[in-house]
This record gives structure tokens, sequence and C-alpha cells, in this order.
């Protein structure tokens, strides 16, 4: 048996589909499916892309036949607390949507909200699914998580979450609630950690949105200061202090099995990040290719077992 941990998919059926064909799977009653081989989901389903349904009807299935695991990303959270009610202002939701900020986060899920809107018994149908998924998952091979395995704070969590590491209303409410501990604990397994620039520095992020907050590369022991922590552009990164980021912004991760994430919207020919972690999101919602990483059982990673589609390397690829 094998693993085949694939990236944020964002809407892109048409990609997910030519990726499963070039790993093997094929349709047996109407699921998609490997003789031999597991598919692992590491979260962001929706948003952006064109099919977001067609998407989840690939996904799902595949999840709830067996033939799939899947985590949540933090676009499945957004979906979950954009459609709750805010208990404590009753003319509002989770995620806010009325305001500047209520037209800034309507603009993230305008993709998934014009295909589901409409229709509330599947909205809440498939809201209900998301709040099945883990997340993360610790099999005795490996890890999944979207953004960030930080031991601590899942040590923190779990406790707090229903049996299988899942959310439910009442934690949706309080990890949407900034300044509580379950804001902060969530906000960093489907984020990933943040620092705050030293002041006088910013930059622009994908969305052209001014950030004076940075993610950091946490799976680097080595990356203490914020020229070399911040995931920056290279131009950004150059005019950082060399000085170092604060203590609680750094994590040891256990090098004892590897762990695959999602997320960080990479750009140009895939690469493993350490010899025990590895990125599996490439941008396919913003015109990337969706990647795939083939695990048959090292405990060292290799670059070489990424398989995705890009026009660059040809139409689906296994990577060299």
């Amino acid at each position: 048996m094998g693993y085949d941990i694939i990236g944020d998919i964002h809407g892109e059926a048409g990609k997910l589909r030519a990726l499963l064909k070039r790993l093997g799977y094929v349709e047996s009653a109407g699921v998609m499916r490997h003789p031999e081989r597991t598919a692992i989901f590491v979260g962001d389903f929706i948003d952006r892309g064109p099919h977001q349904l067609d998407t989840l009807n690939i996904v799902r299935p595949m999840v709830e036949s067996g033939s799939a695991f899947a985590t949540m990303g933090n676009h499945e959270f957004n979906a979950i607390a954009w459609y709750l009610r805010d208990p404590d202002r009753s003319d509002e939701y989770l995620r806010p949507r009325k305001g500047e900020i209520g037209e800034k986060n309507r603009h993230q899920h305008a993709a998934f909200l014009a295909e589901v809107e409409h229709k509330p018994d599947l909205h809440a149908e498939i809201i209900d699914w998301f709040l099945s998924l883990p997340l993360w998952l610790e099999l005795p091979e490996l890890r999944v998580i979207h953004a960030c395995w930080h031991p601590g704070f899942m040590a923190e969590l779990e406790p707090k979450l229903k049996p299988g590491r899942l959310l439910d209303e009442v934690m949706m409410v309080k990890a949407s609630s900034k300044g509580t501990a379950e804001y902060n604990l969530v906000e960093t397994l489907l984020k990933g950690i943040e620092v705050q620039l030293p002041p006088g520095y910013f930059f622009k992020d994908k969305s052209g949105h001014t950030r004076h907050e940075a993610r950091t590369r946490w799976w680097d022991e080595a990356a203490t200061t914020y020229r070399l922590a911040a995931l920056v552009p290279p131009e950004t990164a150059a005019l950082l202090p060399d000085t170092e980021i604060p203590n609680d912004a750094r994590i040891s991760y256990g090098a004892d099995k590897p762990v695959f994430v999602g997320h960080y919207w990479r750009t140009g020919k895939p690469a493993i990040l350490s010899p025990t972690v590895a990125c599996v999101d490439y941008s396919a919602g913003k015109g990337g290719p969706l990647v795939a990483y083939r695990w048959g059982g090292e405990s060292v990673l290799s670059s070489g077992n990424f398989v995705f589609s890009s026009e660059e390397y040809g139409d689906v690829t296994r990577s060299t």
C-alpha cells in the first residue's frame, strides 16, 4: 500500500481528474479508486476555481468510500464560519458578511457561493461534510495537516475537539473569535505561524493586500531570523533585518516520520521543503499545477516523487 498526497484543488476539477488518471485511479461505481493506493487530500477544495461542486463530487465519494482520506483546509473552515450565525450578534455570522470586511470575505468565497448560495439544502449538507473533516491525520507511516504541524498546539487543542480531531459548532464559535486560545491554535494549524514584521516593513501578498505580518518557514530549524524565516517575496526578504524572530514563532518538528502540508501557494518545479517535510500546494487555483506526492514507504522524502500537471513540464508529469 502507498499514499498519494494531493494538494489544494480550489475548484479545479479538470486538473484533479487529469492528475488522478495519471496516478492510476479509475472510476468504479461512481468513485475514483486505485487498486493498491489511497489518496490523501490536504484540504482547500473550494473557492477560486471554476468547478466547485464538481470537485466535491469527486473528492467526497472517495473519502466516504475509503478510497481517500482528507483534512480540513482554511477555506473549508472559512466556509463553515460564513454559514454559521454568530451567537453574540444575531444579525451577523462567524465570518462577517457586512461592511468592508464582509465584502472582502464574500469576494474570497464568491466562486463557491455562486454554486450553492441558492441551494440551501445542498449548502447545509456540504457544511456538515466539512465539519466531518479532521484538522490533521496521524497515520502510522506519515502525518498530514493543512499548514503547520505544531506538536505543542495540537496537544493543547486535541482535548477540546470531538473524537477524530473534529470541530463542532461550539468550537467553531471559539475558533472564530480573535483573542481566544482556540482562535490562535486553529489559525496556526490551518494557516501557519505568523510573525509581526519589524516596524516599517511590509509587503504585498498574492492578492495585492498589504501585509505587516509574515508566515514563517517553521520546518526549517535554521530559519531563526526575519530574513531567513519570513515567507515574503525575495526582494522583501533581502531588506529584512537579520535579527532573531520571537521564540514562540519557532517549533522543532520531530523528524521521526514525514509530514505533508498544502496552503503555501508555492511556484516553480515541485521540490521537498526538507528531508521529512513536503508541500503539495503549487497554486493550482491561480494557474499553477495540481501536485501530488507519490509516497511509497520512504522515511526520507524525494523531489522525484512529485507528480503534477503543468504546461511548462508537459500535461501531467513526474518530477525528476
